[in-house]
C-alpha cells in the first residue's frame, strides 16, 4: 500500500450532502446561476439582465390580483373531436399537461380587483401544451368577456400561445372568429378589453384576440409575432432587423402601445381600469 493510498483512507470523509434540484435557476438569456427564492422573490425577472421568465395563471393571479379574487370554473368541451393521434394520442397529451401543471386547460380566468377596480383577469399558460387555443380555450375567453359582461367591468387577458392546436385541425381555427365575436360583445356593451402580451405571443392567438385591444401593453423582451422569424426570412429573402418581433419593436413601429416591467404592471393596469372602467351615473 502506498503512503498516498494510506493518508487518503485516514481522512475522515463526511458524507456527501443532498443538493435540492430547485435550489438554483439558470437564466436563459445571460446564463446567470440566480438562486431560485431570489428570482421567485424578484417576481420571476432575471435579477442580472431583467429577463421576465414566463410564469402560469397561479402567478400571474398573484401578481396582478388584489387579494380575494375568484378563479372561474373553466367551461366543459368535447375533447379529442377528431380522435387526433400523432406518434401519441391526444388524450394522452391533454393528460401529460393537466398532470404536469394541475390546470384543466391553457387558458384559466378569474374574477376579482385591480388597485380596487373590478376585472375580470384571464391567462394563458404556456406550461400547458405550449398556451395552444383549442376549443377549450375558446371557450373559457368566451367565458371570461361574458363574466366581465355580467360583471359591468373590463376584461384583460394576458397571453402567451404558439398558435391554434394542431390537434383539432380546422375547430381551433374557429376559435379565432369566435373570440373577436366575443369581443365585439363587450365594445357592444361599452367595456373596455385590455390586452397584456407577453413572451411568446404567435400564430393564431396573435392573429386574433391578442391584437384586437383597447389598450396593448407588453412586457419588456417578449416575442410577438404570427409566423416565425426564419419562415419569414426564407419567404422574403430579407435579413429581418435586429430584435424584429420583440416587444420594443412593436412598440417602435407602432403595434402596440406600451411595454411595461412586471414590477410596475399592477399599478399601470390600475391606472388604466380608473381612465377606462364605466362609471356609475349620478342619481
Amino acid at each position: 500500500m502506498s503512503w498516498l493510498t494510506r493518508v487518503r483512507n485516514a481522512i475522515p470523509f463526511l458524507p456527501k450532502r443532498e443538493t435540492p434540484d430547485n435550489l438554483w435557476h439558470k437564466c436563459p438569456q445571460c446564463d446567470a446561476m440566480v438562486f431560485t427564492k431570489e428570482y421567485e422573490d424578484n417576481l420571476y425577472v432575471c435579477p442580472r439582465c431583467d429577463h421576465h421568465g414566463r410564469i402560469g395563471p397561479k402567478q400571474r393571479f398573484a401578481l396582478l390580483l388584489d387579494p380575494g379574487y375568484t378563479v372561474l370554473a373553466s367551461p366543459k368541451v368535447q375533447e379529442d373531436p377528431l380522435r387526433f393521434r400523432d406518434s401519441k394520442r391526444y388524450t394522452d397529451r391533454i393528460k401529460a399537461a393537466r398532470a404536469a401543471t394541475g390546470e384543466p386547460d391553457a387558458l384559466l380566468n378569474a374574477r376579482g380587483a385591480i388597485e380596487g377596480h373590478k376585472a375580470v383577469l384571464g391567462v394563458q399558460d404556456f406550461a400547458f401544451m405550449g398556451g395552444s387555443m383549442g376549443m377549450a380555450v375558446g371557450a373559457a375567453f368566451v367565458a371570461g368577456a361574458r363574466a366581465a359582461i355580467e360583471d359591468r367591468c373590463p376584461y384583460i387577458i394576458v397571453t402567451a400561445a404558439g398558435g391554434a392546436r394542431m390537434q383539432e385541425g380546422i375547430l381551433s381555427l374557429m376559435q379565432m372568429p369566435k373570440a373577436t365575436v366575443a369581443i365585439a360583445e363587450l365594445k357592444e356593451a361599452g367595456l373596455p378589453y385590455i390586452v397584456l402580451l407577453t413572451d411568446p405571443t404567435t400564430g393564431g392567438v396573435t392573429a386574433s384576440y391578442a391584437m384586437l385591444g383597447d389598450v396593448q401593453l407588453a412586457e419588456p423582451g417578449a416575442l410577438i409575432g404570427f409566423a416565425g422569424q426564419r419562415v419569414i426570412e426564407s419567404t422574403i429573402r430579407e435579413k429581418l432587423p435586429e430584435g424584429f418581433q420583440r416587444a420594443e419593436y412593436l412598440l417602435e413601429h407602432g403595434m402596440i402601445d406600451m411595454v411595461v416591467h412586471r414590477k410596475e404592471l399592477r399599478a399601470r393596469l390600475g391606472l388604466l381600469l380608473d381612465y377606462l372602467s364605466p362609471r356609475k351615473k349620478a342619481a
